[in-house]
């Protein structure tokens, strides 16, 4: 079985995701081997328009963008705002459907599967944690590195803790207790993301944090 033909966050389109979406709702990232700690994720904040530190990282954007793991689509939208041609990927149907109707491109599918104009987007955007897609981050780093054209970018949002490190099986669980089904999942900090970024044959530009985020450039 390759890694996108596993279960995934957000895949299905009755799971505690797409309803969280439906009704701008909270969703809770779990882990079995540490019940004691769950990760509350604020789908509105997703739903809700671009703030100014989400836009901010399109300002070294020379050329098209991609949004691995787009979501509701707000950066879609920024990047249109700003004369920006952006697509969206997302495995979630709900999700890509939401921001075709607010106005953005979106496929769906998985970063693992072919991607329209590959090789050729300036910049790639992995935010929202996102870089736990697949629970691999060297494999998504080197599929990000493959999208983008020679010398484009990929920039990464970091778990706050810089030391995080690990890769895991987790659920999706909403406010009502549904449950989804388990799929492989990463949380990475600031230090191992460039060491794993160096093992994707990608190289670190810059780092920083903004509003309590942590955010990495990384060149191709």
């Amino acid at each position: 079985m390759t890694m996108h033909d596993t279960v995934t966050f957000g895949a299905g389109g009755g799971e505690p995701y797409a309803r969280a979406l439906r009704t701008d709702g909270s969703i809770r990232l779990t882990d079995p081997e540490r019940p004691d700690v769950t990760v509350t994720m604020d789908v509105g904040r997703w739903n809700a328009a671009a703030d100014r530190v989400d836009r901010s990282l399109l300002d070294g954007a020379d050329g098209p963008v991609i949004d691995i793991g787009c979501g509701p689509g707000r950066m879609l939208v920024a990047a249109r705002t700003l004369g920006i041609p952006a697509l969206g990927v997302d495995v979630s149907a709900e999700a890509v459907a939401i921001a075709r109707r607010s106005g953005g491109t979106a496929v769906q599918g998985s970063v693992f599967d072919p991607i329209p104009s590959e090789g050729r987007w300036d910049t790639a955007l992995v935010i929202d944690g996102n870089i736990g897609i697949g629970g691999d981050p060297v494999a998504l780093l080197a599929r990000c590195a493959a999208i983008v054209r020679d010398g484009g970018r990929v920039v990464v949002e970091a778990h706050p803790d810089p030391t995080a490190d690990r890769a895991f099986t987790a659920h999706v669980v909403d406010t009502d207790g549904n449950r989804s089904g388990a799929f492989p999942w990463a949380e990475v900090g600031i230090e191992a993301l460039l060491e794993h970024a160096e093992a994707a044959g990608l190289r670190p530009r810059q780092s920083w944090t903004a509003e309590g985020r942590t955010f990495c450039e990384l060149v191709a």
